[in-house]
């Protein structure tokens, strides 16, 4: 009964676990996205675009749903704006940012 009391208890703390991880993530790709829009070059664009993918990234792995498919899309955009940014378009990759900024916003509702 003890070991069943004890997995039980463990499952609950992981789930709880990955819950919050997905939520940190979101918030850090929300603060990263938006630093990106606000960027005055591309390479500062790209520097956040990308910090922002990283984390939208590891967010939509523990996501489920329509969140997770709205992190999905917004890694897709910062993926455009990270490539965009490398190539010295600024106005495109932050035209991606805002999109990703959208996305990220509809999956926390």
């Amino acid at each position: 009964m003890k070991k069943i009391i004890t997995i039980c208890g463990s499952l609950l703390l992981v789930l709880s676990s990955a819950a919050f991880a997905a939520e940190e993530h979101g918030k850090q790709a929300l603060e990263h996205a938006n630093a990106a829009s606000k960027a005055g070059s591309a390479a500062e664009v790209t520097q956040h675009a990308s910090a922002a993918l990283e984390h939208s990234l590891a967010s939509a792995i523990v996501l489920k749903g329509a969140a997770k498919n709205h992190m999905e899309a917004a890694s897709g955009h910062l993926e455009e704006a990270v490539n965009h940014g490398n190539m010295g378009h600024a106005d495109v990759a932050k035209q991606h940012v805002d999109a990703a900024i959208a996305e990220i916003q509809a999956g926390n509702k």
